[in-house]
């Protein structure tokens, strides 16, 4: 069947929608007719990778996905995991990549809604957020504008609606020069009686439209986040939305009172295609079908036409179907809070989305069409990795400089331990984010255990506002919520394979470094365009590890997002793609908020020991990938450490099991800048010293350099008093074997880190001044430049 001759529509206006030629004539075929205007705007967003992921869900059905405490799993708004006692928690990730890149102030404030607006659409109340920030150079000044309005945007909104947030990550590479990376996850305690869910049911039940008014805000959003950003993305200015977070906390409040009721049957967010999203897959999910009337719409803008109102993503706004009968109820409910409430539809038997206007039809789709039965792209893997991975896999150690107990040279020019360890501390992607989290309220709500910046993960009490049938109050609940976001971009992009594995592994040892048992993922790919070679080989391997290491450990995948087309198209009309960043989100219980660790030391005198492999193995730990190798030599390459999940296991568990007894007094996670970067952190924030002892055999093949900043998972930092020594070492043996060892004692107030070999030779000899002042306002000095 050809689309030109008698398509109503020319190829480019097709091409507008997002869609390909061939996807246009599927849209005929399941129509049986060609479609029309609103029709075929309705069919680009819902078939845009944001919305069906029609290259990444093949890819998607090897994730573990069941567990014993997995309530809800993908396919819904958000994850529900049991915490036991009746506390059921909903956790999700979410991407706002390119509105960030076209408008960074709105677009990271509405992907905080968005994500919000996920949870308590399953009757939780948002208790937590955590962002996960991509970024280029900060020496680039359209960078430092990025960086700046995202930071702000996600302040203003979720500091305003009263959700702490609580954790997060920030990287700086020029891979993200011109498409930042915006990921907000968010977690919510489960607060109505039933998990309310989204297939529609019931025929003749209304449909409610409740919250905001609809404008033209956001128009194709989910079409303009499934293209390349190029030149001419500033004129898609319409595309991303505008948010107001105190509508939003009245939304919260509304629906969770209405949810209550019992009136409400299910319940869908309007997000990436609006009403078009939430009609089509509240319909394809119950089987049913939905009449929708657009004149009973409150709108903010007048002249609208149903092509506007199917795809404006106007923020705060929900469907709901209702009980006949119940609708004044909850319209009631809406008023006193000050929003809008109309029955704008019904649940009908034929399984269409059937939307009326002035009188009339102006759309009639199947709701599969739209939702379920969207079209799936089986692409080609390669079948060897791609030149660039090959010719990275080729260097080794042996190319970098000689080097001395004193110090290495680079370009001649003679740097000391010391100096390289200030310039990795001063580099921002190591640095610390105060001048970001300072700007976010991490308090609000009283239940933050653990603040920003302080450790590997966040940790939230997990208190009830108030009792109901799954959790009554009780004042001797002292359970807690862990939640971290990661992912090494590098590693990844250099193996997505064993990159995406460590991704994995490094989210369950930052639980671990707290006191948490990870209970499971919600994931954000992000990459570049899977129509090419070499992206799709990213995508697809990366996957591929995921789901392994979420095997491996136990986490299950609850649901998540995929952000595929993060390149930017330069002038000349090449495209550059991202680093492969899949970002894990995990969550993890702790039993006793009273038994938690931070990063700091906790008193002079106490014991540092590492766990899991040691400064002299010659497995795991390499510079390849690492930080050191890319800030100090400029290289990009190498191979990232291999995952060893047996060793990882049996370290984050002696690490939990450690901080349960007491013996653990804090926990630090070895990871980007390796075990040089992780004793400094823990001297900063604690702002203890400490005298570090290398018991070394003389090989030649050690590098003081792999020693100090190689990178390698399974390697926790942790300090014992030394009281419990005894006890805490035959522990380690009996659990780890020789996979551990004793490195110091922590040092006096306001002194030093100092690093001696067997001989009491010092390399390394840094006040704790000279660090904190490299690591506190590194990101700060570059944004005055």
């Amino acid at each position: 069947m050809s689309t030109s001759s008698s398509a109503p529509f020319t190829p480019e206006e097709i091409a507008a929608e997002g869609l390909k030629p061939e996807e246009y004539v599927e849209i005929v075929q399941r129509l049986g007719r060609h479609p029309n205007k609103a029709e075929l705007g309705m069919f680009g967003v819902m078939w845009s990778e944001h919305c069906c992921y029609k290259n990444s869900r093949p890819l998607l059905k090897q994730f573990p996905t069941q567990g014993d405490r997995i309530l809800v799993g993908p396919g819904e708004n958000a994850g529900v995991v049991d915490l036991g006692d009746g506390l059921q928690l909903a956790f999700k990730i979410e991407s706002h990549n390119h509105p960030s890149a076209v408008e960074p102030f709105q677009g990271a404030a509405t992907g905080v809604g968005g994500i919000l607006r996920d949870i308590f659409t399953m009757g939780a109340r948002p208790i937590a957020l955590l962002n996960s920030l991509r970024f280029g150079s900060l020496e680039d000044a359209k960078t430092r504008r990025l960086f700046s309005g995202v930071v702000s945007g996600i302040s203003h909104y979720g500091n305003c609606v009263g959700v702490p947030t609580v954790g997060g990550e920030v990287y700086f590479d020029p891979a993200y020069s011109e498409n930042p990376l915006v990921n907000v996850m968010a977690l919510g305690l489960m607060e109505t009686p039933e998990i309310v869910t989204s297939g529609a049911v019931g025929i003749g039940n209304p449909v409610l439209y409740v919250g905001s008014t609809t404008g033209r805000d956001g128009m194709g959003g989910a079409s303009f986040a499934s293209a390349e950003l190029s030149d001419q993305s500033m004129d898609d200015r319409p595309a991303v939305q505008v948010g107001d977070p105190f509508l939003e906390k009245s939304l919260i409040e509304a629906c969770l009172e209405a949810f209550k009721t019992g009136a409400v049957v299910a319940a869908q967010d309007m997000g990436a295609a609006g009403i078009t999203c939430s009609t089509s897959e509240m319909a394809a999910k119950g089987g049913v079908g939905i009449e929708l009337d657009l004149d009973k719409i409150p709108v903010r803008e007048t002249g609208m036409v149903p092509y506007e109102y199917l795809l404006s993503e106007s923020q705060e706004r929900m469907l709901f179907v209702a009980y006949k009968g119940r609708e004044q109820e909850l319209i009631d409910i809406f008023h006193r809070w000050g929003l809008h409430a109309v029955v704008a539809g019904t649940v009908i038997e034929e399984p269409i989305v059937r939307i009326l206007f002035q009188g009339g039809v102006a759309a009639e789709i199947p709701a599969t069409a739209l939702a379920d039965n969207t079209p799936i792209y089986h692409r080609e893997l390669l079948t060897q990795a791609p030149e660039y991975a090959r010719l990275a896999w080729e260097w080794t150690s042996d190319r970098l400089p000689s080097f001395t107990s004193a110090g290495i040279e680079i370009q001649d020019r003679s740097l000391t331990w010391n100096e390289i360890l200030l310039t990795l501390l001063d580099t921002p992607t190591i640095a610390s984010k105060r001048w970001v989290y300072r700007q976010y309220d991490h308090q609000v709500q009283n239940n933050t255990v653990i603040v920003p910046g302080g450790a590997d993960a966040a940790v939230v009490r997990v208190r009830p506002l108030e009792p109901s049938p799954n959790h009554p109050v009780n004042e001797g609940n002292n359970k807690g919520v862990a939640a971290t976001v990661d992912c090494n971009a590098r590693y990844v992009y250099l193996d997505p394979y064993e990159g995406a594995k460590a991704v994995v592994a490094e989210a369950a040892r930052n639980l671990s470094c707290v006191g948490a048992e990870p209970l499971a993922v919600t994931d954000n790919l992000n990459f570049g365009s899977p129509e090419k070679p070499v992206g799709y080989w990213q995508l697809a391997n990366a996957c591929r590890g995921i789901a392994e290491a979420c095997r491996e450990l136990g986490t299950p995948v609850t649901g998540g997002n995929v952000s595929l087309y993060n390149e930017t198209v330069d002038a000349d009309g090449n495209p550059q793609p991202i680093y492969p960043t899949p970002v894990v989100g995990m969550v993890g219980l702790i039993p006793d908020i009273t038994r938690v660790c931070s990063q700091a030391w906790q008193a002079e005198g106490d014991l540092i020991y590492l766990l899991g492999r040691r400064l002299d193995s010659p497995e795991g730990v390499t510079l390849g990938a690492s930080e050191y190798l890319s800030a100090i030599h400029g290289i990009v390459a190498g191979k990232p450490p291999i995952v060893d999940f047996d060793l990882e296991r049996r370290v984050q568990a002696a690490c939990r099991e450690g901080i349960r007894q007491g013996w653990i007094r804090s926990a630090h996670d070895c990871a980007e800048g390796g075990v040089a970067i992780a004793l400094s952190e823990a001297c900063i924030t604690s702002n203890l010293g400490a005298e570090i002892y290398l018991e070394l055999p003389p090989k030649p093949s050690l590098r003081w350099d792999s020693i100090f900043f190689g990178e390698g998972g399974a390697r926790i930092l942790v300090s014992v008093v030394q009281e419990h020594q005894a006890i805490w070492e035959s522990y380690l043996k009996e659990q780890l074997e020789d996979c551990w060892e004793k490195m110091g004692r922590v040092g006096k107030p306001d002194s030093e880190l100092r690093v001696f070999t067997a001989q009491s030779q010092a390399l390394i000899d840094v006040s704790i001044k000279k660090m904190g002042d490299a690591y506190h306002y590194a990101i700060q000095r570059r944004l005055t430049i």
